[in-house]
């Protein structure tokens, strides 16, 4: 399981989803410290929705195209047009 490549992935993601919640909050008027956890509380639960998700994903063996975690078997060996 690619459970270390995950929480790196994630580690980068958490901060930059928090940044750019926070700052919206933050430009639409919002107190600084409502925006702080408004920005903590969403990040995490869509970094978590998503996480579970590809944890599913990768336990009933659902390729991703994006997330490339699973081997490519079921690609055509060649062009078949």
């Amino acid at each position: 399981m690619p459970i270390k490549k995950w929480l790196i992935q994630y580690s980068i993601a958490l901060p930059i989803v928090f940044s750019l919640l926070a700052a919206v909050q933050y430009l639409k008027g919002q107190s600084l410290e409502y925006s702080v956890e408004f920005g903590v509380t969403w990040a995490v639960i869509s970094i978590g929705i998503f996480a579970l998700r590809r944890f599913y994903n990768y336990r009933k063996n659902i390729n991703c195209a994006l997330c490339n975690d699973l081997p490519n078997s079921n690609q055509d060996s060649g062009d078949s047009k």
